[in-house]
């Protein structure tokens, strides 16, 4: 397993961006917009870490940024934690025969969510890509991530 990165919502991409890289000099490694689910990502890395950062290897920190204005009251605009992991399967199952929620399964055998005993918010990635797979495809989503 391997530290991937963390996940702030922000209000002012700008502004944020601004902070992050002029202020903290952290260089953005890659962004995403999307149209379907009204969201901006951008993807930062220190600048130690842009080599690793190149490949998606991480350690990044991911602004989110809702285009909808959103109240992030009660700590909501920090989002997860992320790991990539060697066997999505394998963790996720582990996960489940010690009492845990999966609360969005690995169904497309890339990415799942899962909640700490605190209920801070988990990414599992899959290393690569392992094909769909019963019983996660048929899983549904339980509360929140």
């Amino acid at each position: 397993m391997r530290y991937q990165h963390s996940m702030v919502r922000v209000r002012d991409l700008d502004a944020s961006l601004r902070f992050f890289c002029e202020g903290l000099g952290l260089r953005e490694m890659r962004r995403k917009d999307s149209e379907k689910g009204r969201f901006t990502l951008v993807f930062l890395a220190a600048p130690g870490d842009v080599e690793l950062a190149e490949d998606r290897d991480g350690p990044m920190i991911e602004l989110t940024y809702n285009w909808d204005d959103e109240d992030y009251g009660g700590a909501r605009n920090f989002g997860h934690l992320a790991y990539r992991v060697d066997d999505i399967y394998a963790a996720c199952q582990r996960l489940m025969d010690m009492g845990v929620t999966i609360n969005r399964p690995p169904r497309d055998g890339h990415m799942a969510f899962v909640r700490s005993p605190d209920g801070i918010s988990i990414e599992l990635l899959q290393e690569g890509h392992l094909p769909p797979a019963e019983p996660w495809v048929s899983m549904p989503n339980i509360g929140a991530w």
